[in-house]
């Protein structure tokens, strides 16, 4: 008797479905990212570099399963907003940002557990660009270029059940950007790097 209730306990629970993500598949993730700038800049007129602060915001993805192992996916998100600060000074612009981001994926394992690496080409849209603080009318004019470059990420899955999955994803995208403005009439554009790390943690669901 208790030979076979562990025959049909084995049995249940190879018959458990391993919710493995199979050629074909649409993911479609939601949840909060935030954008952590590992930010530097050439110096601004003797004062130091520029700073950018964090931001989260609702991050998107879709992910598309070429294969059962190799997907592709895009990645979006509600534009982010940033203050720009100089040393000694503090705030003296801000901007918003968005960062649609295009990626080739790996996903190791055939499980519930799927662990992947990415890399692909990131473009970051600039707008809204005013200053904070113009110092008595003396800045004008900032414009900040869009900026095209490479990015990478590692996530994983963890499926709930057939549909609904739990994400967690870290990305790095080369953000490269040159930010033009006038100071006193005079025309000045600054080479900034970005170059965030971005964190997310998501919800998904598999049609």
């Amino acid at each position: 008797m208790k030979n076979n209730l562990l025959s049909a306990t084995l049995i249940a629970l190879l018959a458990v479905p391993a919710f493995a993500h199979d050629a074909g598949d649409i993911i479609v993730r939601a949840g909060a990212a935030m954008v952590a700038p590992n930010d530097s800049s050439d110096d601004v007129v003797g004062i130091g570099e520029f700073g950018v602060d964090d931001n989260t915001q609702l991050g998107l993805n879709v992910t598309y399963m070429v294969t059962d192992h190799w997907a592709v996916e895009l990645l979006a998100a509600t534009p982010f907003s940033h203050n720009v600060s100089l040393p000694g000074v503090g705030d003296i612009a801000k901007l918003k940002h968005l960062p649609p981001t295009l990626v080739g994926q790996y996903y190791f394992g055939d499980g519930k557990l799927r662990p992947y690496v990415g890399a692909g080409i990131n473009m970051t849209v600039f707008f809204d660009e005013q200053f904070s603080n113009d110092l008595d009318g003396a800045l004008t004019d900032l414009d900040v270029d869009t900026s095209f470059g490479l990015a990478a990420q590692v996530g994983v899955d963890y499926q709930l059940n057939q549909h609904w999955l739990l994400n967690a994803s870290v990305w790095y995208a080369d953000i490269g950007t040159d930010v033009n403005f006038k100071l006193g009439g005079t025309d000045l554009s600054i080479d900034t790097d970005i170059d965030p790390w971005v964190y997310m943690v998501s919800v998904g669901y598999v049609f």
